[in-house]
């Protein structure tokens, strides 16, 4: 029988997440071989909700799901709802169609960053329960003579931000760069190394407990509680009066 990591029919599920600017979308045609994402110039990102990309790569079909950087320097009250909402409807979403498989994690070679940390613990240690395989790929790395060699000097600092990955990647996203070929041949060895088996769901009531705690992480606004959660679960995430009562209470934030 053929694995469903091989069966074009039934495509691999990848989150694709790490900080706004990053290269998420460089990634992503480096992976398709083609530009299918659009690229950001400058410091102005491109990706303002999470998309779906479904390519056929080696004979293998991904469905890579292009996430919005979550950056606590940036974020209000509304900012953290708008990121609860979408990683929600995204949970919600590969429950039905099988499951999260795989997570990629974009850093940039050129700074590591307290909100890496948090990116990560979201991602990986919440929304997916350290249950999902995951693996790092390393952006900006186009001034590097030999970008293996970044592995090497900095794995030790990212362990200490706790960051782990089963597999890493260093690359460029520059077409036009000489190590562009090397920079494919490593993002596929690496996606080649997924033996098809991690699968993860998540009860979305059960993950939005937990993804609300996670949110500690960013130190959220304290005048979200009471009347005022209990209606922006409802209106702005869509859930059960009833069941944003529990939700909130179980936060300690209840009316």
């Amino acid at each position: 029988m053929q694995s469903r990591a091989t069966s074009r029919g039934t495509p691999i599920n990848i989150i694709l997440f790490g900080d706004t600017g990053v290269g998420k979308s460089s990634v992503i045609n480096l992976i398709a071989g083609r530009m299918v994402a659009e690229v950001s110039q400058g410091a102005v990102a491109c990706t303002k909700f999470s998309k779906e990309y479904l390519l056929d790569v080696d004979g293998r079909r991904y469905s890579i799901w292009d996430t919005v950087g979550v950056d606590d320097r940036d974020m209000g009250t509304n900012g953290y709802l708008n990121a609860i909402e979408k990683a929600h409807e995204l949970i919600q979403h590969l429950s039905q169609e099988g499951g999260v498989d795989l997570l990629l994690f974009c850093i940039p070679g050129n700074r590591i960053t307290v909100s890496m940390q948090s990116n990560y613990r979201l991602f990986y240690e919440v929304l997916c329960g350290s249950a999902v395989p995951i693996s790092l790929v390393i952006t900006h790395l186009e001034r590097e003579p030999d970008m293996d060699a970044w592995w090497s000097r900095n794995s030790n600092i990212l362990e200490k931000y706790g960051i782990k990955g089963a597999r890493h990647a260093c690359v460029t996203g520059l077409p036009d760069h000489s190590q562009y070929g090397e920079s494919r041949l490593a993002i596929q060895y690496l996606l080649d190394s997924y033996d098809g088996k991690g699968k993860y769901y998540m009860p979305s009531e059960a993950w939005f407990i937990q993804s609300m705690r996670a949110f500690g992480i960013f130190a959220p606004p304290k005048g979200l509680k009471g009347k005022k959660l209990v209606d922006a679960l409802t209106k702005r995430c869509r859930l059960d009066p009833k069941v944003a009562q529990i939700v909130a209470k179980k936060l300690g934030r209840a009316p």
